[in-house]
């Protein structure tokens, strides 16, 4: 597959994208349809079959990141939101929060984390 198509697994899950040489590549929308991902989205970069690039990744619970990705895990600047509207802001590193400060709803600042370490 090369090009814009559409595919779905006998699972369910669905990539509707841009293809290159058999790999997801480019930008595409991926929606589980199995497992604890069920209903779970992503839409935005892919590269050689891996979410890299800028991207949303929605699940069904109602959270949200928005940002950078690199080989499938959220990598670099980027907002993860949960359903109470409170938030993480700042930097990601192999899904983890790197540099991030935490936000209540009202935009107060609860938690720091530097360096992959809780700031007291």
């Amino acid at each position: 597959r090369t090009g814009q198509g559409t595919f779905t697994w006998s699972g369910g899950d669905k990539y509707v994208g841009e293809w290159k040489d058999d790999e997801k590549d480019g930008q595409g929308t991926y929606i589980y349809g199995i497992g604890k991902l069920k209903g779970d989205k992503y839409k935005g970069e892919f590269k050689d079959g891996k979410r890299t690039g800028q991207g949303t990744f929605t699940w069904s619970d109602g959270r949200k990141y928005e940002g950078e990705f690199k080989d499938g895990k959220r990598t670099g600047q980027g907002t993860f939101t949960l359903p109470n509207g409170s938030k993480y802001v700042g930097k990601w590193r192999g899904d983890k929060p790197w540099n991030v400060k935490f936000y209540d709803k009202k935009g107060n600042i609860l938690i720091k984390i530097a360096n992959g370490v809780l700031q007291k």
